[in-house]
């Protein structure tokens, strides 16, 4: 194989029960599965979640939802943000449930549905005045959960994740309690900000093996490990000479003699163009550096003692995507969604 993913069940699944043993019994999982599963395949990915017991998956939008019903996934699917008219009867036929962001939609909902609340993020949910929320919502008797999403819950200097709170507890307060109600995604399970739970979590980042660190906040309380190493193939080994111009635009100039090797993958294969002369790869345990531009199919690295069809370790030990993501200026959600489909997926126990 040119380049592939290679994706531990194992690790999914006690990063899924990490995740229950912290937030206990008397709250639900609902891990979110969009973007293929943070492009570690969402039908397999959700196999093995609903296996351990999730009753509760999230996806961005309806395709992803109708793929999962598709696939035989049997768990409750929320469709986050895509409740556009041309889909609505899809909500009904394939058993999926809405999220609803507006008072309109809400009184024209046909179907058991979740409402967001813009708590302060500014993004999707409604930021009408309480008493108008419960008003529309008594109308049909159809909603099944209240929800929000944080815009800074890793950084506790900031006074943000509180307000939301506030907020979003004055409308609950005149709302009535629904069935589900759900606020936090990884970080305020991770670091145990109980208040923000409700009965229903949305863990992504953990499910894959990730925590974003907090800023000035309280010791970190859930632990998850990585899912998924990215390798590729040794296409090419060669010598050049002193002075040699590698990659487009000569980006990196050879200052010794040296060996070379080109791997098969690059930008469309996910790794960061900004990775370009200043990231490294694991290969042979060590650390070698990336040389001149990343390039769409192929990537040049010092080659040490490498030869053709060696398994370079792009992501993984001593690389993850949290320090791809430094490197690259970035984040680490960026570095794991964009990793292409073209990238071939395996999974290993």
């Amino acid at each position: 194989m040119r380049s592939w993913i290679e994706i531990s069940r194992s690790a999914i699944r006690d990063n899924f029960r990490a995740v229950r043993d912290s937030v206990g019994t008397s709250v639900e999982i609902m891990p979110v599965v969009k973007a293929d599963a943070y492009r570690h395949g969402a039908i397999e990915v959700s196999r093995i979640l609903e296996t351990e017991g999730a009753q509760w998956l999230a996806v961005s939008n309806v395709e992803e939802g109708i793929a999962l019903r598709q696939a035989g996934i049997g768990a409750r699917i929320l469709v986050m943000a895509d409740y556009l008219p041309d889909n609505r009867p899809f909500f009904k036929e394939f058993h999926l449930t809405p999220v609803i962001h507006s008072l309109e939609d809400v009184r024209t909902a046909e179907v058991p549905y979740h409402l967001k609340i813009d708590s302060g993020m500014g993004r999707l949910g409604v930021r009408n005045s309480p008493e108008d929320i419960a008003k529309a919502v008594d109308q049909k008797h159809l909603l099944e959960g209240l929800m929000t999403h944080f815009a800074s819950s890793a950084n506790y200097e900031s006074g943000q994740t509180d307000d939301q709170m506030a907020r979003f507890e004055s409308v609950l307060a005149t709302v009535g309690q629904p069935r589900y109600v759900h606020l936090s995604s990884t970080i305020p399970v991770a670091y145990q900000r109980t208040r923000a739970w409700g009965n229903l979590v949305r863990p992504g980042h953990a499910i894959y093996g990730y925590v974003s660190p907090a800023r000035k906040g309280p010791a970190l309380k859930l632990h998850v490990k990585p899912a998924l190493t990215w390798k590729a193939t040794v296409l090419s080994v060669k010598d050049i000479e002193a002075g040699a111009l590698i990659g487009y635009g000569g980006m990196h100039r050879a200052s010794k003699p040296m060996r070379i090797a080109i791997l098969a993958a690059g930008y469309a294969d996910g790794i960061p163009h900004r990775l370009s002369n200043r990231g490294r790869v694991i290969a042979q345990g060590r650390e070698l550096p990336i040389l001149g531009a990343v390039s769409m199919d192929l990537t040049t690295i010092e080659a040490a003692d490498l030869q053709v069809g060696d398994a370079v370790t792009i992501l993984g030990p001593g690389n993850d995507a949290q320090e791809i993501a430094r490197v690259a200026g970035t984040i680490s959600y960026s570095v794991l969604c964009g990793i292409s489909a073209r990238v071939k997926r395996v999974y290993v126990e």
